[in-house]
């Protein structure tokens, strides 16, 4: 199948680069754009050619490193180059009947515009690159006093639960870096990291789902890398944002640069207090016709309160003129205290009630994240030729205190007491250099290093009340206290080589990744070390068909690792009746993925696809199970764990538009479709039985995104998200639907702006899923993370306005993507 779909993209690809050639009346027009001062090369730049016969607009951006390269028809054409803040530099009208190769442009910061710099741009944009897609975080109203999440969650290709799990494409196996490396911000909980990040602390996210041999090759997903702001304008510029809200919310955002011709300051720093109540409902019948409780009916009261504290500051200085050092600093420390309530009742097979309890957990928990980075980059004679050398030490501490209640609410009795202590530590370690050699224009060669190492230890403990008689002592279960430790050291090394022949983009490249671990258990004092080699060779292809106009062919093999909860056997618990356990023995799963894209830009809309197929081997499964035994209640515990399982295939297909109809009317949608095709059978060693765990699933997801300017410099916008439904052996997902809508309204000249943001509208966002296992249990659940909110930011801008200055793709319909 592998060889057939390689067949069908190759023959693809061939006709259109046979079609490309037959056009003989086209020429390029290139250049590289260079910031004076610095020398450095501008990154998105604006190059605007008008062909002053048919008054018709295109170009393109700057890469980053400087370059463009724009196709057009033979005619008469003025050229203008621009950068925010930067004095314009226009070519006057002249026939252009070859290529043309403007070479260095230098650009001079102006001075007086200083009070007109944009930080954070009116619109989203993103850039297409040969192994990813740049999505500039623009003035989305409905992430402001958001987090990173609620950033991933506007951004294409990328979906985001009700539960916060963070997938691409439908797959959840995504890596999720900060600033092109692991972070500890998103470390041992991703999705409740993610929300401790401000979303005004986020410059930009890289979606990259074809990853080339630079990155790690971890995440069969692919990668997203969020960028953090890190402003480099001459003098003081920065933002103060304030926010309210309900349930009770407020927090504030401070970001602020301060440059000279030698240093670079910057700062994001913002505090959040948030109330997020959420619930939970599960009915539960038991087939046995042995069962003490046939049915548990559960409702559950999520009361969250949260308090967060995130900065990180730092510094640049510009060696020379081609050189710099960074340093950075993350300070990111939090505080939860929690009330979770659980109203329980049990029935017999007859339907008559046998216990109704009111289960409280009362949690606090803590966790203080530290992150300290040193980078130097020196582009020597600023054409191309690149060292980079990058250093990276964090820590992570997760510390929880839950205190459980448990009250016969028919006798008014208390029946349990438990108390349960966990605590988390991560540290881990980053040294990475990365090494870029052009050979002229077209043909560059890479090659680099990276090390990683992560030290991860967690601890359960348990202690319950046994005599209730007496009122006696809690005392530990030695059956679910542990302690787990996971060390995981990788050594990586790649080589990469990219050509550019005339419009076709050519980069290769060839990893490999040596991984070493060490599972301690200290309580059992068992030990376990293993070490493993992979090769993950990379391809991407592009080919430019026409101006506005391009395809790209990528495969690339990736790789998941196994980690902590996934190994550790010690059983945890979500509740007494819900059993997690790691399996020691489980081993990575390979990825082979292939991807064709296409891109086509018009004046008022841009249409970008991509069709996908990915196989994996070994692929994990999370099997539920009855454990035969059964808790003080009479209610059965099942217990689940990963393994080995299935081999998965995967196809699909989605797409991206922005169509401007009006010049007050901007819409953006992506629609995701792919089917999912697994093999696999599981028998349980205890009963000898075996479960075939094949199926086939069929699944999309759709988002449509729309932004209307009103008078009075007023902007009103609508997103709507639906995810379809969903199947595995096991479990059914139904459709989830949602909308926010937000509207904001500028003050003061449009140095300060008020959003109203109201998001789950119709109180819609809840997760609804069936399981079964057959002749043991079928249950129907629901969970809603987050209530509706309402919220308000005020938003007051130094030396900034809002709007920018001509800079950037009015060619392409203002506010949508660009290429």
């Amino acid at each position: 199948m592998t060889k057939n779909i390689l067949v069908l993209l190759s023959l693809i690809l061939f006709v259109s680069l046979t079609n490309a050639q037959n056009s003989k009346s086209e020429i390029s027009i290139s250049g590289k754009v260079i910031d004076a001062i610095s020398k450095q090369p501008l990154e998105y730049a604006t190059v605007v050619i008008t062909n002053t016969e048919t008054s018709k607009i295109s170009g393109g951006i700057t890469d980053e490193k400087g370059m463009f390269s724009i196709q057009s028809p033979i005619g008469v054409y003025e050229i203008s180059v621009e950068f925010i803040s930067f004095q314009s530099k226009k070519y006057p009208k002249q026939e252009i009947k070859k290529n043309l190769d403007l070479g260095t442009i230098i650009l001079s910061e102006d001075l007086k515009s200083l009070d007109e710099i944009v930080i954070i741009a009116e619109k989203t944009t993103v850039d297409i690159r040969l192994d990813k897609k740049v999505f500039n975080i623009g003035k989305d109203l409905s992430i402001r006093g958001g987090n990173a999440s609620d950033v991933l969650g506007n951004v294409p290709s990328v979906q985001v639960d009700v539960e916060g799990t963070v997938s691409l494409r439908g797959n959840e196996n995504v890596t999720i870096l900060i600033d092109g490396r692991p972070s500890a911000l998103v470390g041992m909980n991703g999705a409740e990291a993610l929300r401790q990040i401000p979303a005004e602390a986020i410059e930009k996210v890289e979606v990259i789902t074809s990853p080339s041999a630079r990155y790690d090759a971890e995440g069969t997903a692919g990668i997203l890398n969020i960028i953090l702001r890190k402003n480099k304008l001459t003098g003081f510029n920065g933002s103060l944002q304030l926010d309210l809200g309900i349930p009770e919310r407020a927090g504030t955002a401070f970001n602020s640069n301060w440059r000279t011709e030698k240093w670079n300051f910057f700062t994001n720093t913002g505090f959040r207090y948030n109330s997020t109540p959420g619930n939970a409902f599960s009915d539960s019948n038991f087939l046995s016709t042995s069962a003490q409780n046939a049915n548990v009916v559960e409702s559950r009261k999520f009361g969250r309160q949260g308090r967060s504290l995130f900065t990180s500051f730092g510094a640049e200085y510009y060696i020379s003129k081609n050189s710099s050092i960074i340093g950075n600093i993350v300070f990111n420390t939090g505080n939860d205290d929690d009330v979770n309530t659980n109203d329980i009742s049990r029935y017999d097979t007859q339907g008559s009630i046998n216990e109704a309890t009111l289960r409280t957990e009362s949690e606090d928990q803590n966790e203080q994240r530290v992150q300290y980075t040193i980078d130097y980059v020196n582009n020597f004679d600023g054409n191309g030729r690149k060292l980079s050398i990058n250093t990276q030490y964090s820590t992570e501490v997760q510390d929880a205190l839950n205190n459980i209640t448990e009250v016969d609410t028919q006798v008014n009795i208390l029946n349990d007491l438990e108390q349960v202590i966990e605590n988390q530590d991560e540290n881990s370690g980053l040294f990475q250099i990365d090494y870029v050699h052009p050979l002229g224009k077209n043909i560059q060669y890479e090659a680099g290093y990276r090390g990683n190492y992560r030290d991860i230890f967690n601890s359960f403990y348990l202690a319950e009340r046994k005599d209730f008689v007496n009122n006696g002592p809690l005392v530990p279960d030695v059956g679910l206290n542990n302690s787990f430790n996971y060390k995981e050291f990788v050594n990586a090394a790649y080589l990469q080589y990219g050509q550019q022949l005339d419009k076709i983009s050519i980069l290769g490249g060839l990893r490999y990744e040596y991984t070493s671990i060490e599972i301690a258990q200290q309580t059992e004092i068992t030990k376990d070390k293993r070490s493993y080699g992979n090769l993950f060779p990379t391809l991407n292809l592009g080919l430019e068909l026409k101006d506005g106009e391009n395809m790209t062919l990528g495969y690339n093999r990736r790789i998941s690792r196994p980690r902590g909860r996934s190994l550790n056997p010690f059983p945890s618990r979500s509740s007494e009746s819900n059993l997690y356990s790691g399996n020691i023995n489980l081993n990575p799963v390979i990825t082979d993925a292939f991807d064709l894209g296409y891109l086509k830009r018009w004046n008022k809309f841009t249409f970008s696809t991509s069709l996908y197929y990915n196989t994996s081997k070994d692929n994990w499964e999370r099997i539920q199970e009855d454990t035969g035994e059964i808790t003080d209640n009479g209610d059965p515990i099942t217990n689940r764990f990963p393994i080995n399982l299935s081999t998965e295939e995967k196809y699909g297909l989605e797409f991206t538009l922005n169509y401007k109809p009006f010049k007050v009317w901007n819409i953006n949608s992506d629609f995701n479709l792919y089917k999912v095709k697994s093999d696999g059978d599981y028998t349980n060693p205890k009963t000898n039985t075996t479960q075939n765990f094949d199926f086939e699933n069929i699944s999309y997801f759709i988002r449509l995104n729309q932004k209307i300017t009103l008078p009075g410099k007023t902007d009103l916008q609508i997103n709507t998200n639906y995810r379809g439904p969903s199947q595995n052996v096991q479990t059914k997902s139904q459709g989830v639907f949602s909308m926010d809508i937000a509207a904001s309204k500028d003050l003061f000249n449009e140095k300060a702006s008020l959003s109203l943001n109201f998001s789950d509208v119709f109180n819609s966002s809840i997760s609804r899923r069936t399981t079964t296992l057959p002749g043991f249990l079928e249950q129907y659940s629901e969970f809603q993370w987050r209530e509706p909110q309402i919220s308000a930011s005020f938003i007051y801008r130094f030396n900034q306005k809002k709007k920018i200055q001509k800079s950037g793709g009015e060619y392409n319909g203002g506010d949508g993507f660009e290429g």
